[in-house]
């Protein structure tokens, strides 16, 4: 349902404004449609939003009819906005590292061969995000004589740190990306396409941990998860069998708080640590496999 029309009317007491709204909710032309009471400058007012069903004043005649007390009444229509677009365009670059992350409304203003052009839509990772940030300062920060043969990432959603990866290794080393979401995986596909690295990164939808296509290329020399402390507790026996020993593992979703937690269970497993990122109250950490 499009909303296309906003009427606001005016009422002398709480009373009426709320017998208004009760009068209005009865209608099947304003069912699901916002209808908001509330007071402002000693008046009581109601807000409705409608598709335009009703004619150019159909709330106001609705309560008119009812012999509602109304003090005014203004219809106004809603413009139509792809807000999607709208939020595209109020996201400014992100610079983590060297990486610079911007929608595609910032192309012509990014020039850098660490430029990620991820619009905002319908998987995570634009950058903005502490999580994000931190991994991709990660993915920035590996030594210069680290050479995988190959990298996994964990949960890609928007393929944003995929990207990163591919573009830090110079495109010389395969990335194979893994979602459960294929939403996901078709949003991953575009963007990696966009970037120009989908020569190198291969995507598949389902569960990375069990996945086929994922323990066919284990064990990976990088390993990238940015989910969440909890599933990262449950999955630390599966990645250090997915992170071959000397490998790295980037792991991120984790409060400051939940750290201690995290580098004790992946220890006890056998991984160390290399690394600790925090930005905005979210850690990212780089993990050696020492088994």
């Amino acid at each position: 349902m499009a909303l296309s029309q906003k009427t606001v009317v005016s009422f002398p007491s709480e009373d009426e404004a709320s017998k208004a709204s009760a009068v209005l909710s009865e209608v099947p032309a304003f069912e699901g449609f916002p209808i908001v009471i509330f007071e402002a400058d000693g008046q009581w007012l109601l807000e409705c939003y409608d598709d335009g069903a009703l004619a150019s004043a159909g709330a106001a005649i609705v309560l008119s009819d009812a012999g509602l007390k109304m003090e005014s009444a203004t219809v106004a229509a809603i413009p139509q906005v792809d807000w999607v677009a709208e939020t595209q365009r109020a996201l400014p670059p992100v610079r983590a590292g060297r990486f610079i992350v911007h929608g595609s409304h910032d192309r012509a203003k990014v020039v850098s061969r660490w430029a990620i052009e991820i619009d905002a839509g319908r998987a995570f990772g634009t950058a903005h995000h502490g999580t994000t940030k931190g991994c991709l300062i990660a993915i920035d920060r590996l030594p210069a004589s680290f050479n995988p043969h190959s990298v996994l990432d964990l949960g890609t959603g928007s393929g944003v740190l995929a990207i990163a990866a591919a573009k830090a290794l110079d495109r010389r080393v395969p990335v194979f990306a893994v979602d459960i979401d294929p939403v996901a995986i078709a949003v991953a596909h575009e963007n990696s396409r966009k970037n120009g690295v989908s020569d190198c990164v291969s995507l598949f939808a389902g569960d990375g941990v069990r996945h086929s296509s994922a323990f066919r290329r284990a064990p990976f020399g990088l390993v990238i998860a940015n989910i969440l402390a909890k599933p990262l507790l449950a999955l630390a026996p599966r990645l250090r069998i997915l992170t071959e020993p000397g490998g790295l593992l980037i792991l991120a979703g984790l409060l400051s708080a939940q750290v201690r937690e995290i580098l004790a269970r992946y220890g006890a497993v056998g991984f160390s640590k290399v690394r600790r990122t925090d930005y905005e109250g979210w850690t990212t950490l780089t993990l050696r496999s020492i088994r």
